[in-house]
């Protein structure tokens, strides 16, 4: 964010009580002749009307419904897997409801992890150590290290961890703009058109499903790599006990599964995990196919240093009724998540109705599709950039000279 404007990006992560205990801290002086949007203006009196409204505070028995529909998965999932001697079928349905309720417990997680119940940096920490960490094996400081630089950065090439998931998938035409790759301000480095790539880019939408399938192992990994990195981070030592306990009681549930074969066994860690991978299926229908770009946050509009705008063209909301907004955990209002991030869960559709008549108001994209049109267009947006990387692994072409493709590198 450096040299940006990060007015929005800031207030849309910190309560008031940050303006005036911390801010000031770091003053150094005015910014004369400010010249700012009419969108950005008009997303800020949004912002300050629904603070008025209290459309940022929590309804607490929502959240008490919530645990205990949490609750009941997890106790259905141990009860399945430790009451039947002989049939098969019972364990691997048992698998199935361990995965659901991690799918569903990562959307508890997600709100804590944006200090979305509480309000308060601590408590909703603390519980991230629980929902994240010991329920689901998935580490807090790694999903917040991550996930925040995801929202001031969204769909940035070079920023954006993401959608940096080379050399399984390219996102976007943009990551071959030089045919090498790019460095990662994230990863702290170059993401290469390897010999990995090559082989494995020309097949990536085909491989995405399987792979979403899988991906929550590398969750694991990605979580225990954070935490023995040197960066300073809270509750270091309080997130290796609980992943340590997360593995022991997991482990212990599926060796100690009455009656079980080796296969039934290894059947139920993998239905677990498949069905956990729904996850990052929803996540990524969010952002895979919109607009991507080089360089810093915001840039993505004509250079323009508008972080709302960035907001609603690098993301989309998902259209469902009411009534399965449960499956969907706040996914589904991805925009007003991404604008407003901590909005509580239950009143983001609330968020949609006014967000989206001001855009229709301003002119302005408003990206949204149905759970199948979303996965049908990131599909074949894949499909496009693996064309790409075959034919440039083969060496047909030199994507940079393609007048097809640049628009795609453009800058801005």
């Amino acid at each position: 964010m450096g040299g940006k404007n990060a007015t929005d990006a800031f207030a849309g992560f910190h309560p008031a009580k940050v303006y005036r205990t911390m801010l000031p801290n770091y003053y150094i002086g005015d910014v004369a002749d400010l010249k700012e949007s009419e969108i950005t203006l008009g997303f800020r009196r949004i912002q300050q009307r629904l603070l008025e409204e209290g459309v940022f505070e929590t309804r607490w028995s929502y959240y008490v419904q919530l645990v205990a529909w949490l609750a009941f998965l997890f106790a259905s999932a141990i009860a399945l897997a430790v009451t039947s001697e002989r049939f098969a079928g019972q364990h691997i349905f048992a698998g199935f409801v361990m995965g659901f309720f991690w799918q569903q417990c990562a959307f508890l997680g997600h709100d804590v992890g944006h200090n979305g119940v509480s309000h308060v940096r601590a408590k909703d920490l603390a519980s991230g150590l629980v929902i994240g960490n010991l329920l689901t094996g998935v580490g807090v400081n790694w999903w917040k290290h991550s996930h925040n630089v995801h929202h001031v950065m969204c769909n940035s090439v070079e920023h954006d961890p993401d959608i940096q998931h080379m050399p399984i998938f390219a996102v976007t035409p943009k990551i071959f703009r030089d045919q090498f790759g790019f460095f990662s301000s994230y990863q702290e480095r170059d993401i290469t058109f390897d010999a990995a790539a090559r082989v494995l880019l020309p097949y990536q939408h085909w491989l995405y499903y399987p792979v979403m399938a899988l991906a929550r192992f590398n969750l694991y990994v990605q979580s225990w790599i954070r935490l023995f990195s040197k960066d300073k981070m809270p509750y270091r030592y309080h997130e290796m006990v609980a992943n340590v306990l997360f593995l022991a009681w997991y482990i212990t549930l599926v060796a100690t599964m009455p009656g079980a074969s080796t296969a039934t066994k290894l059947g139920f860690t993998l239905m677990s995990h498949v069905v956990a991978g729904l996850l990052h299926v929803q996540i990524c229908l969010s952002h895979f196919a919109m607009e991507t770009y080089h360089g810093h946050a915001m840039k993505v509009v004509d250079g323009d240093d508008d972080w709302y705008r960035m907001q609603l063209r690098t993301t989309q909301d998902i259209v469902c009724h009411p009534l399965v907004d449960w499956f969907h955990g706040g996914l589904q209002f991805q925009i007003e998540h991404h604008l407003f991030p901590r909005v509580p869960r239950h009143n983001l559709r609330y968020v949609r109705s006014i967000v989206k008549a001001f855009c229709e108001e301003q002119g302005v994209v408003y990206n949204e599709q149905t759970w199948i049109e979303a996965q049908v267009q990131m599909i074949s947006r894949m499909k496009e950039t693996a064309v790409l990387a075959e034919k440039l692994g083969a060496g047909a072409i030199d994507i940079s000279s393609q007048p097809i493709v640049e628009g795609f590198f453009a800058e801005g």
